[in-house]
């Protein structure tokens, strides 16, 4: 084999694929151009603001490296000191709140003994109550001594009342629906 004859037949091959390429690229671009022009528009749009995202979630991490220890140091025990104030006032409300447990109980205990005492005097609780009312003693709290009376309640309805049924009601009674298929149409 020679060596030019190889040289001078490559060039026609070379013509030939740049010419077929030519072609093949040129329609592709007559009849998709606008959507490749657009789709690498958006990528492009798109790769900016990844990298963007990407630069702001670093800087943070480079800020919070380069805060000044004392700082730090400052704000942790600030918290706890607030920590410490809130679990204070924790406490106290938890002693107060045993306190009137405590208060509520004691009561509780003496009103008990007042009525088992007036049972063994024969007398009955409601009287033992109304006298207490009456005669509070001090530093007992009134409100604590003696129960709220209920109100009377009186069923509004006879006993066979039932909403349900359409029975004795006003104006307004409720039926079930007809079983079965709807009749439209």
């Amino acid at each position: 084999m020679d060596l030019g004859a190889a040289q001078e037949g490559n060039p026609p091959l070379e013509r030939e694929g740049v010419q077929f390429l030519q072609q093949t690229v040129g329609s592709l671009f007559a009849d998709y151009g606008w959507y490749i022009l657009l789709s690498s528009v958006a990528i492009y749009l798109l790769i900016q603001k990844l990298s963007r995202s990407f630069r702001d979630k670093r800087r943070p991490r480079l800020d919070a490296a380069a805060v000044e220890p004392d700082a730090v140091v400052r704000r942790q025990e600030a918290l706890l000191a607030a920590r410490l104030r809130m679990q204070e006032e924790l406490n106290e409300q938890a002693e107060k709140f045993k306190e009137k447990q405590k208060k509520a109980e004691e009561e509780k205990r003496r009103q008990k003994i007042v009525m088992w005492e007036s049972m063994q005097e024969g007398k009955s609780y409601k009287e033992t109550l109304k006298q207490n009312q009456q005669e509070p003693e001090p530093g007992a709290s009134a409100a604590a001594a003696a129960p709220k009376p209920k109100p009377n309640r009186k069923p509004l309805r006879g006993a066979g009342y039932n909403p349900l049924s359409g029975e004795g009601g006003g104006t307004c009674s409720w039926r079930p629906g007809r079983r079965g298929p709807s009749s439209g149409g």
